[in-house]
């Protein structure tokens, strides 16, 4: 989640310097049409009640999000301590004792994408003799067609590979995922969703780990083959690779728990099934099995230097609907785990504080909304602050929740690309995304706080793998809902905002301001607008 706090100096009023206080009630009836309070300087000293409601919420809101801010701070820190130590493998498999692995391929509605994914299986570098390969279909479109004849092509030359369809998709992935446990025949089960690619050597990259009895699964990062198709999917490359870099790489090597990222990794079956299987009770079945069996004592290994390349949503409402799965999931899984984490004995309070920190990261979304209404009261209320109350009560959330986010993504982006800048023209607008998916992350953790059950919404692709390619006139997608409304809104609530921080010369509290515009106003005009064209190019 991304917060950014306002500084706001209203400091420039002439009166705090030199200006009789006795002039302050005819100040204030020419800028604000009131009639002041005389011999007061500002109205944050008059205090009455709803000043003081405003100010606690407003400063309540920041700290507990400066909490967050000091967190990220944490796994950039991390990060860079450990950034140069690379994990090991305990030994090497030789050839004729290699380890026979399950690759399951879930899918569900995937007409476009499903043939490349199965085609890339098949080249898998491993012996075929030790390889099982299962395409997992839920599907209810020409998806099925597709996969079953490139499946029965790949069987006649003699690959071990087996369409398993499912009438319903109870369960969702997780259900597809436990369905096909069931028929496998591999220690090892490799998962590689609709929209990856893996590379040939891919199965060999992970396998060795798996000689420590010990390791339960690996993860390899994720790369993208179409991040330079528009504005967005630089925005999300730069998002995912925040998570992917210094997240999952800090949480790793620092000893601590981190997740299956539901695709791109290796579990060795025992894991699986001692720690209770697939369980489909959260949307985020990958990070509830994960800790599940971390907290059973089995390790995992994270590969940061060994990725699959994979497609990006180019689109905005399927992008949205991605991310409140993942936010309302990782909750739910939060939800369930929490209690079972604060009693466990064999934990540090420091990894307990860890997984707390990681499980509720995206309840703060509604914070943002609330404290993005709140920002025209509390201009007015701290209309004549001095620099003390600025520098005593701003600069610290400031510091750790402006300069966090910025850190976060700019040692991301000089690890994976060093020697250019190219990359770091797009932070602003990461900011301001982060900012304008509050409204579609809040409806997400709100319906977890509530409890209301939803399906597992996939997020379709579309064989996006050049700026040639079009998506506008094929199937799937999702059409946008109240939510971009919901967004404009805000976004015209800022224009206010900012008009009335010109007429009152607080310019420092601008720049910030117009981040939430640009967030608001670019998720919300962007749903709208390729949803309508979408429709327009469906139609002809």
């Amino acid at each position: 989640m991304i917060v950014v706090a306002p500084s706001l100096p209203a400091l420039l009023l002439p009166y705090k310097n030199g200006h009789d206080p006795a002039d302050l009630p005819e100040i204030v009836r020419r800028v604000l049409g009131t009639e002041g309070i005389p011999g007061k300087l500002s109205y944050l000293y008059r205090l009455d009640g709803l000043d003081i409601l405003i100010v606690s919420l407003y400063f309540g809101i920041l700290a507990l999000l400066s909490i967050y801010g000091f967190y990220r701070f944490r796994l950039v820190y991390l990060f860079l301590r450990h950034r140069h130590i690379r994990p090991r493998p305990a030994g090497r498999f030789d050839e004729a004792s290699l380890p026979r692995i399950t690759v399951q391929l879930p899918v569900f509605n995937e007409m476009y994408v499903v043939e490349r994914l199965v085609r890339a299986v098949s080249a898998l570098d491993y012996p075929r003799d030790r390889l099982e390969i299962q395409v997992l279909d839920d599907s209810t479109d020409e998806t099925q067609e597709i996969a079953r004849r490139e499946v029965d092509r790949l069987a006649v030359q003699g690959l071990d590979i087996k369409y398993v369809h499912r009438q319903d998709r109870s369960g969702f992935k997780a259900g597809a995922l436990e369905n096909g446990l069931k028929q496998a025949s591999g220690e090892l089960i490799a998962i590689f969703d609709a929209d990856f690619i893996p590379r040939p050597d891919c199965l060999r990259c992970m396998v060795d780990y798996f000689t420590d009895p010990k390791i339960g699964m690996t993860q390899m990062r994720w790369s993208y083959i179409n991040a330079d198709y528009n504005a967005l999917t630089r925005v999300q490359q730069i998002m995912l690779d925040g998570h992917f870099v210094v997240e999952q790489t800090a949480r790793s090597i620092d000893g601590g728990f981190f997740n299956f990222n539901g695709t791109a990794g290796m579990w060795r079956r025992a894991a699986i099934e001692w720690s209770g299987g697939w369980q489909h009770d959260t949307l985020a079945e990958d990070t509830d099995l994960s800790y599940r069996a971390q907290l059973l004592g089995w390790r995992f290994v994270y590969l940061l230097d060994e990725d699959v390349p994979s497609e990006l949503p180019v689109d905005i409402n399927s992008f949205k609907i991605q991310q409140r799965r993942w936010a309302k999931g990782v909750l739910q899984a939060g939800f369930k785990l929490i209690p079972r984490i604060f009693r466990n004995d064999d934990l540090t309070l420091a990894k307990k504080l860890e997984l707390f920190f990681r499980f509720t990261n995206n309840a703060n979304a509604p914070l943002v909304i609330l404290l993005s209404l709140l920002h025209l009261p509390v201009l007015i209320v701290r209309y004549n602050q001095g620099w003390f109350h600025l520098l005593l009560l701003d600069a610290p959330v400031l510091i750790f929740a402006t300069a966090s986010v910025v850190t976060f993504y700019v040692v991301t982006i000089r690890h994976l690309h060093p020697g250019t800048r190219k990359p770091m023209r797009y932070l602003p607008l990461v900011m301001a995304m982060g900012l304008g998916m509050a409204i579609n992350n809040a409806r997400a953790a709100i319906e977890a706080f509530l409890g209301i059950k939803s399906a597992f919404a996939r997020t379709p692709k579309f064989k996006i793998e050049s700026r040639r390619d079009d998506w506008r006139r094929k199937r799937y997608g999702f059409r946008s809902d109240l939510v971009p409304l919901l967004e404009l809104a805000l976004a015209a609530y800022f224009i206010g905002v900012i008009y009335y921080a010109l007429t009152t010369e607080i310019y420092g509290t601008i720049p910030f301001l117009l981040l939430f515009l640009a967030g608001y106003g670019y998720t919300g005009l962007l749903s709208l607008s390729q949803s309508r064209m979408k429709s327009r190019r469906a139609s002809l």
